[in-house]
């Protein structure tokens, strides 16, 4: 059984949200602060039996900003749940929740208490004057599913059957927050997935009286130490002068009790390497740890659904990627996909979104009106397969930075996103990343692709496409702008803006305000040659004096010289070594300067 839909109202960030989930794995990306803990929370909320009561009593901080609580409303969390028909224990414990066949929802909602209800309905208590104190919460299942969760409203009565916390015991439910002690979890029995293995492994009881002989055995071993004896009735002693007579109570050292809960309770796992041997967690980095967390606590989920009693598991974890060597979220997200229980993510990690499908993905965004807006990326009803297919090709650790993106820019390749950020920081005295702008090279021209990413219940975010002319990629042979280069017009939507230059990008850097830049390039490369035309033209130039017409050819001339020393050493190479001197600029190609100001308007 998997979560498949999520639909909050009213909670925290979300006015609204509804969005569908496609995988066993989601991974939840968005910049800080638009909801991804709470959604969560949320879930939460309707399915952790162990989540206290207290949470569910919501404070003001979790109703959203909008909502007048004096007025009549509601806090409503909806999930639906799938994929349990056929295992028993998971139809049981969905059979009053089901709408639909191999479809059940259970749904949370905070609202006037019935008695409040009833006096408003009989016009006891006037709107307008209701506090904190008089909402309350419920969880239910089921209803009629010809009432949609997005449709229910604070005043629906009788929709769906009362849920207990008992039938939830049978469903686990695992939190692994951002901000987690692995080293105390793995120490605490409440919380420890070492000591649920160990009991999942059900030890029988001739194995546990054999492990408890042992032990009481080196207790008594240990208690009748000639020191050890000493320093017990040293401290009997004083403990009876200290507390007096009336007081007085026998003191000795000991182990604890020989019982087989004390065993597992002091079990710890042991670790080695090629540096140390048989040393404890505590020596260990914390990324290490959390690995190894996560390794005991998947092991005892497949223990669980060995033995049969599982009637559901789902994990959630926030920034899985704490701590961890790019290499290691790698491994940790190829696990998490294979083992076979849903794991909804949160995350800040490019490494993450670049291991994981399309379809996984549900992205948040916050609107310029402060709403949030959500979307699973693969829904995109404008994303064909075979575009799916490309996106998740080159959404590789680099490139998924255009889902973390509050604006993009979208290039061609590596010299227009090595030199583009320099010279807006030398002409705007700004860095693009703290205006929350990256520059994304695609490299190549299919920018029809990624265009389709931005739009309405997806990427709701503003998207400058930044291209040369002529849309030839400079290593393509037969390639043909016509047919093979995508419209660049037919591209722009609510979200999405084209900037082309008259020419190619090497081209376009000539002018007097930039020639100074790519002087010192070319000097800087050694081509000694070029460097005297590019000295000779900047000065004819900057004298004046030039009809329309030489001024032009001169132009034209120097930006053929410009082009053709940056494919002699590299595009990439010249764009990165003119980014050095992006501080001798003085202004941008006019198409880069508006893909700015339409970005930052």
């Amino acid at each position: 059984m998997r979560l498949a839909r999520i639909v909050i109202r009213n909670f925290r960030t979300f006015a609204s949200l509804d969005v569908n989930v496609a995988d066993d794995l989601c991974c939840v990306i968005g910049e800080n602060n638009t909801g991804k803990t709470a959604i969560l929370r949320a879930i939460q909320i309707c399915l952790d039996n162990m989540l206290p009561s207290s949470f569910r009593s919501l404070q003001r901080e979790d109703i959203h900003s909008a909502i007048d609580i004096a007025e009549p409303s509601q806090v409503l969390i909806g999930i639906e749940l799938t994929g349990f028909e056929g295992r028993v224990n998971e139809e049981a414990l969905v059979s009053t929740w089901k709408v639909a066949a191999d479809r059940a929802r259970i749904f949370y909602r905070f609202r006037p208490r019935p008695a409040v209800r009833e006096q408003l309905a009989s016009g006891d208590i006037a709107p307008g004057t209701l506090t904190l104190e008089d909402y309350y919460w419920e969880i239910r299942g089921g209803g009629d599913p010809a009432i949609d969760l997005t449709d229910i409203t604070w005043n629906d009565e009788g929709i769906g059957e009362s849920v207990r916390f008992a039938d939830l015991q049978s469903y686990l439910l695992v939190h692994l927050p951002a901000l987690r002690d692995v080293e105390n979890d793995l120490r605490n029995p409440r919380q420890s997935p070492l000591i649920r293995l160990i009991e999942a492994f059900e030890i029988d009881a001739a194995e546990q009286d054999a492990l408890i002989a042992i032990l009481d055995h080196a207790n008594q071993a240990i208690t009748n130490s000639a020191t050890i004896a000493e320093i017990a009735g040293a401290i009997d002693a004083r403990f009876k002068e200290v507390s007096g007579p009336a007081f007085e109570m026998d003191a000795t050292l000991g182990l604890s009790a020989a019982t087989f809960r004390a065993i597992i309770r002091n079990l710890k796992v042991i670790l080695s390497d090629l540096s140390l041997t048989s040393f404890e967690p505590g020596r260990n980095g914390l990324g290490m740890n959390n690995i190894l967390y996560i390794a005991i606590l998947m092991e005892y989920l497949q223990r669980r659904i060995a033995l049969n009693r599982s009637a559901g598991q789902l994990i959630l974890i926030e920034e899985p990627e704490a701590h961890l060597h790019p290499q290691l979220q790698f491994s940790l997200i190829a696990a998490l996909r294979a083992i076979g229980v849903q794991a909804i993510l949160t995350s800040h990690s490019t490494q993450v979104t670049s291991q994981v499908p399309l379809s996984s993905i549900v992205s948040l965004t916050k609107r310029e009106d402060a709403t949030i807006a959500a979307g699973n990326l693969a829904l995109n009803a404008a994303l064909t397969t075979p575009d799916i297919a490309d996106l998740e090709r080159y959404l590789d650790a680099t490139k998924s930075a255009l889902l973390y993106a509050r604006k993009v820019m979208l290039v061609e390749g590596p010299a227009e996103m090595f030199l583009i950020p320099a010279l807006i920081e030398q002409v705007y005295g700004v860095k693009l990343e703290r205006l929350g702008i990256s520059v994304i090279a695609i490299h190549g021209v299919h920018f029809d692709v990624y265009a389709k990413l931005f739009r309405a219940g997806s990427l709701e975010k503003k998207c400058a496409i930044v291209a040369d002319a002529d849309m030839k990629p400079s290593d393509a042979e037969d390639f043909d702008p016509e047919t093979d280069a995508p419209d660049l017009v037919a591209l722009e939507s609510d979200f999405v803006s084209t900037f082309a230059g008259a020419t190619t990008f090497e081209r376009e850097l000539v002018s007097v305000g930039r020639l100074p830049m790519l002087i010192e390039t070319v000097r800087a490369l050694g081509a000694p040659q070029i460097l005297a035309q590019m000295e000779n033209g900047h000065a004819t130039l900057t004298l004046g004096g030039l009809g329309l017409a030489e001024e032009t050819a001169l132009r034209v001339e120097l930006g053929r010289i410009t082009l053709n020393t940056a494919k002699r050493f590299g595009k990439a190479r010249f764009a990165q070594i003119a980014a050095r001197y992006a501080n001798l600029a003085s202004d941008l190609p006019p198409y880069i300067e508006q893909a700015y100001e339409w970005l930052t308007e």
